[in-house]
């Protein structure tokens, strides 16, 4: 039964495939006789060639549809005609023959197994944050959009302004490594929403930038540094980027060789200018005051008149001098590290108060002539 199953199986399938040629055939040979007949000259022989042409396209048709009918019920129903009877199929065995196995004379010890007295626990990896110093500087209030997406970092010492193409890329720089750019692509960006890049060196935040996003939805960007040479430590670097507080990616390099030695800046020494040791203040001489002259009082004299008594004339007053002002001399006051103002002490000059003399009026005696 099982050749007959075969058998069944290889005549549906030759079946098939004589259709297939009988259908290229037919459309062969009808196209074919399609064209010769358009260019025959007598109407019934060209009519005669077309449906001749015609037919055997027809019937290139209907073998297509034989060929899909044998192609899905011709083995189903040739089965239910003749169905298939399993037959039992005898497998051989193989039988194995001892062989002779040989008993070891010595049992070898089992050495003491040293187990380790530490054993290294592998640590958990955090997720980057953003330091809380440098989140209180954000200036953006626009949510981020958590599906924005960005490429690895490309760490280059220079780049092509027109194509973000990097120059002189690579993980390893040696010093002095001068400007330093980490080159990537993104998408799906929010103009305005903050974004930051930290740069750490050895496990410590060494420079970083924070500010809105300002590049669109998508293309190429960088973060870059460029410190003294004398700040290009070597060691260890890591740049990460994030969106708001979402990180995005990671980058490593590193930097050998030693960093070049600061130039010590010519700064000028500002030499204080020397103390100048103030000259003793001259004191002014005071002014001498005048002393106002003592007015004297005329005393009259008695002169013995004989008749009526006469007027007396007063004596002229005598006048008091008016005290001259001395005018004070004018001070030079030497250069000293300090101006000091002189006050001069001002002296009250006396008022000259006028006196006016009354003139005492004596009367005479008058003589009588004694009888």
């Amino acid at each position: 039964m099982d050749s007959l199953q075969l058998d069944i199986r290889s005549a549906v399938q030759v079946s098939i495939a004589l259709a297939v040629i009988g259908i290229l055939l037919s459309l062969w040979i009808g196209f074919r006789s399609i064209r010769r007949a358009r260019s025959l000259r007598f109407f019934r022989m060209r009519r005669d060639r077309m449906v001749r042409g015609w037919r055997l396209i027809f019937f290139a048709v209907v073998l297509v549809f034989v060929t899909i009918f044998l192609r899905m019920y011709a083995e189903p129903i040739a089965y239910r005609f003749f169905p298939p009877t399993p037959t039992a199929t005898q497998t051989s065995t193989i039988t194995l023959t001892p062989t002779i196995t040989l008993t070891p004379t010595i049992t070898l010890t089992p050495t003491i197994t040293l187990t380790p007295s530490v054993t290294d626990t592998p640590t958990i990896t955090p997720t980057p944050q953003v330091p809380l110093a440098i989140e209180s500087v954000f200036e953006s209030t626009i949510t981020p959009n958590p599906e924005a997406v960005f490429s690895d970092l490309i760490f280059t010492q220079g780049i092509d302004p027109e194509t973000y193409q990097p120059l002189n890329p690579g993980t390893v720089f040696q010093n002095p490594a001068g400007h330093i750019y980490a080159l990537f692509s993104y998408d799906k960006m929010v103009d305005g929403s903050q974004w930051t890049a930290l740069w750490y060196r050895q496990g410590e935040v060494a420079h970083y930038e924070t500010k809105p996003w300002d590049g669109g939805s998508g293309g190429f960007g960088y973060t870059d540094w460029e410190p003294d040479p004398s700040e290009w430590l070597p060691g260890e670097y890591e740049v990460q980027i994030f969106i708001g507080q979402i990180w995005k990616v990671s980058g490593r390099f590193s930097v050998e060789g030693e960093a070049p030695t600061p130039r010590p800046s010519a700064t000028p020494t500002r030499t204080p200018p020397p103390t100048q040791t103030p000259l003793p203040t001259r004191t002014p001489t005071p002014t001498r005051t005048a002393t106002p002259t003592r007015t004297l009082t005329p005393t009259p004299s008695l002169t013995p008149t004989f008749g009526p008594s006469p007027t007396p004339t007063p004596a002229p007053p005598s006048q008091t001098p008016t005290p001259t002002r001395t005018l004070a001399p004018t001070n030079t006051h030497w250069p000293t590290a300090t101006p000091i103002t002189v006050t001069p002490t001002k002296t009250r000059w006396p008022t000259a108060i006028p006196t006016t003399l009354t003139p005492t009026i004596t009367r005479h005696p008058t003589f009588t002539p004694t009888p």
